[in-house]
Parts: structure tokens; sequence; C-alpha cells
């Protein structure tokens, strides 16, 4: 049952300051891992879309909204305004007309007040409409196309988006996947799991445009995100889905041009990444295995989070903990001190303190009204 918003919740809402006090989960209904088998639901709930208040520890849900979210693509089809007025999910698949026992790309972007928890704008962007991102002045909005290749642009005027364009990246099975604006808005990132690449975007206003700067990081580039100082980037490298243990990158974006300059090993299918608003830390979230079937040599009943520091131009692992399974965003507090993970299969956040460069299960759950498949929070 979907979950209204309360009054004491909307006048929460109304007084939260605009620090990254929320965190949005975009909740998918449509698909489910059932002992590793995947399918498509049949006469499924509405997908989702929940808002959760970081300004409180435990952190709560306070409410959510009925609207079309996708587990497909990685788990950074949420973006939030900077000034937390609006939140914009993307959904890259939606059931086929004509077969409801298929998924087919879906190319619609919500608008969410979040102070009034409604849908104020449905937007189309491009087919497999996936990563999502709202540059910090709040003016202009990317949308990763990963059915066809492209990047959409949108401007942006209060909560009203509209469309200024399109960027063609590589070839149409080219995969853009996360994308990010730099702090000062002049450049993006865009990672490409379909060719294994990176490409870096310039932004200048309204017009954005591929530049020539196509570089790689590890097999199948996929989450992604910046360092408050835009120095680093930090890339989850999802691998081929073998069983093999995967990798995360750093990318130095102070660098002319931009490049690799390290990489770790965190394990089988690097799902989603996460810098903390500090800088110091980066949550990778690894399948491990847990979306195998148990008879599969590469199945384990639980997935991970694992912890990296950022320094000097390196990841250090620093600490790992078990998580549910076919998890898939995180996101950190205001104060980097809270990690919240979400579980697809279990359909609830898991809530972690970091102490002393540690990560500690406190047991909370935020239960959803469906699979958690993106996670964001305000720039």
């Amino acid at each position: 049952m979907m979950r209204k918003l309360t009054i004491a919740a909307a006048l929460a809402l109304a007084a939260a300051p605009a620090a990254a006090q929320l965190a949005v989960s975009a909740n998918d209904n449509k698909q489910i891992n059932t002992a590793g088998v995947g399918s498509v639901v049949q006469n499924p709930a509405p997908d989702s879309v929940s808002v959760i208040d970081l300004s409180v520890f435990p952190p709560r849900l306070v409410g959510e909204v009925a609207a079309p979210a996708s587990v497909v693509g990685p788990p950074s089809s949420v973006a939030v305004a900077p000034d937390e007025s609006f939140a914009l999910v993307s959904s890259a698949t939606k059931r086929d007309p004509a077969d409801p026992a298929k998924l087919v790309p879906d190319n619609r972007v919500s608008v969410i007040g979040l102070k009034s928890l409604k849908v104020v704008q449905t937007l189309e962007a491009g087919a497999g409409a996936a990563g999502v991102a709202i540059n910090r002045a709040g003016t202009l909005a990317l949308v990763a196309n990963r059915s066809e290749g492209t990047v959409s642009v949108f401007t942006v005027a209060g909560m009203t988006l509209a469309l200024a364009g399109k960027v063609a990246l590589g070839k149409p099975d080219s995969g853009p996947s996360a994308v990010l604006f730099t702090p000062d808005g002049k450049r993006a990132l865009v990672t490409r799991d379909g060719d294994s690449t990176i490409s870096i975007l310039a932004v200048d206003g309204a017009k954005v445009t591929a530049t020539n700067r196509n570089f790689h990081a590890g097999v199948r580039p996929y989450g992604a995100d910046i360092t408050p100082d835009g120095r680093y980037v930090v890339v989850g490298n999802v691998g081929r889905g073998q069983g093999d243990n995967d990798t995360a990158s750093l990318i130095d974006m102070s660098m002319n041009p931009p490049r690799t300059v390290d990489t770790i090993t965190v394990g089988p299918t690097a799902e989603g990444v996460k810098v903390s608003p500090n800088g110091k830390y980066a949550s990778v979230v690894v399948h491990n295995g847990s979306a195998f079937p148990p008879s599969s040599p590469f199945y384990n009943a639980f997935g991970k989070v694992v912890l990296l520091g950022i320094s000097g131009g390196r990841l250090v692992k620093l600490s790992e903990e078990r998580i549910g399974r076919w998890s898939q965003g995180s996101a950190f507090s205001p104060d980097s001190s809270t990690l919240l993970v979400q579980n697809m299969v279990e359909k609830d956040i898991m809530v972690f303190k970091i102490e002393f460069d540690q990560l500690r299960d406190t047991w909370h759950r935020i239960k959803l009204s469906g699979g958690g498949a993106a996670l964001g929070t305000a720039r």
C-alpha cells in the first residue's frame, strides 16, 4: 500500500534545510529475482518513489508517490535538485503493451515535487532512460539513454524542464549508463558499459557536446560518482557477470586530459557507487553472486557493500559488510557518518554507521513499497 504524506511529514519536508537532508529511492515492482531467476511480474503494483529524512537518526520514511522506475541500468536513475524542491526519476524499461510478460525500453522521466510528493511533469528522454544528473546551479539536467547510445539535455527553470537537445555517444549499443556534472558545471562524464568506454562532455550554458576524450577504466564501466571538489570520479566496473571479481577505478579529473589513475578489486558485479559528502569515502554495492541461482558455483546468499577510502590519488579498501540480494544503490548522510543501502529482493534499505572508517550494521531497516532500484541525494 502506498504511504501518503502525513501533515507532520509535510511540515518536516517544507522546513528541511538545503544540505542534502533527503534521500530519494526509486522502487521497481515490475521485476523480481526468485532463486536467481529474473521474471516480469504479472499485474504488478505501481512502481514508486520514497522520500527518506536523513536529518534524524535512524533515518525515517516520510512518504511515497507512484511513479515509473526501473532496476535496469545503474542505480543512479534518481537526481535530487540542489535545493531539494524536486527529484528526477527515469524509467529505463516498461512492460510491453503487446506482451506483458516482456519488458521493452522506456523513455519517461518524472519530475516529482518533494514537498507535495506529486508528479508535476512527465518528460520523454531517449530509449532506455537511465542515469540522471542535475548541475549544481539547478539549471541543466542530463539523462543517459542506454538503449540508443545518447544523452538527453534538459533546461531547468524552477520545477519545469524543457528538452534542449541530445548528444550521440558511439554506436546505439554503446550503453550510456551513469552521467554526472563536474562541480563547476562545465563538463560532464558518462560511463558506457556497452563498449567499456568513459566519455567527457563539454557544457556551455544549455549547449552540451561530445569531446574527443574517450578513455577506459575497466570492463563495462557502469555506476559513477564525483568528489565534492571535482578532483576525482569513482567508477564501478560491472564486468561480464560471469562470477569473476570486478573492480572500481579512480579517475583524476584535474589532469589534462582526465585519466584513470587507480583500480582496486571489490568483488563480483560492482553495481552502484556513491561518494561521501566529505570526499573521504566511496561506497560500492556489490552483488557478490547473490543474483545467481543457488545451484551456481558463483552463488552467494548475500551481497556486500565495500567502503573505500579516497586519498592521494588511490583507492584503499577500509571495510565491508554483508547486505541483501540483488542490491542496488547507496547514499550517505550529510555528515558522512551514516550509509543507506538498498536491497532489491528484500524491498528494504539497510542503515549502517561509519565509525573509525569501519561499517557497522545498526540493524535498522526502512521498508519500501517495491524493490529499491536507485537512490539519490542532493549534491
